[in-house]
């Protein structure tokens, strides 16, 4: 089985996906669009069908939280893990194996019941809605650099952007990290409610950080903030 690792010089990267429903397979597709790898995993092997025929990336038959499954599919090697299958408690359980057993910190879960986000997102995991649920806001968690927008000015010159933080930055205030980046924070998502940071607020382990850049640094922006701080 070939399955790519960890981000190449072309920015591409390996996503592993458990279920392969209607938003797990345009999750997929969109992804390989893009040129990244992609690993899909459903128990059922018909679901693989709505991923078309030219599809590909690959598909693992399997439970998703299955450790040998989750091998099977590259976890090992992986840049992100997307668990958006029909069931709270399997996607939830999916989410901290990932993170728990495998170490990668780069993990989304889809929630059905609203009320149950918040629990999850205390245990570092960055959860979405149904009801909100979209491939962007999916692809903004997962790609660690190159991500679309979250609004951009109508010239095009200046965008607000989810950023991939790496862990390292936990503990360090949002002040220092807007010096290092060069750019400002004006949010931070932090347990399903957003807030505007102060300058001694520090980036917590599970904080989705939004910066305001102009166009031509986010490439460098997320460099910054998707490496290890400098030393304190």
């Amino acid at each position: 089985m070939d399955i790519a690792g960890s981000a190449g010089d072309d920015g591409a990267v390996h996503i592993v996906i458990m279920g392969c429903g209607r938003v797990g397979a345009g999750l997929a597709k969109d992804l390989v669009r893009r040129g990244h790898s992609v690993s899909i995993i459903d128990v059922d092997a018909d679901a693989f069908r709505r991923l078309g025929d030219d599809f590909s990336g690959t598909t693992v038959k399997g439970v998703g939280f299955d450790q040998q499954v989750l091998r099977d599919a590259g976890i090992e090697s992986a840049d992100g893990f997307a668990a958006v299958s029909n069931g709270d408690n399997s996607n939830i359980i999916a989410a901290r194996v990932v993170r728990e057993v495998f170490d990668i910190p780069n993990v989304v879960a889809r929630i059905y019941d609203p009320g149950r986000a918040q629990i999850y997102e205390r245990l570092g995991i960055p959860t979405v809605p149904t009801v909100r649920w979209t491939s962007d806001q999916i692809l903004r968690r997962l790609l660690p650099e190159g991500s679309e927008p979250v609004w951009r000015d109508p010239t095009g010159s200046v965008k607000l952007m989810q950023v991939h933080c790496d862990p390292r930055w936990v503990g360090r205030s949002i002040a220092t990290m807007e010096s290092a980046a060069g750019c400002r924070v004006p949010f931070v998502r932090r347990v399903g409610s957003a807030f505007v940071p102060d300058r001694s607020t520090k980036f917590q382990d599970g904080d989705l950080i939004y910066v305001a850049i102009a166009k031509d640094r986010v490439s460098e922006v997320e460099s910054v903030l998707g490496d290890a701080p400098p030393p304190a």
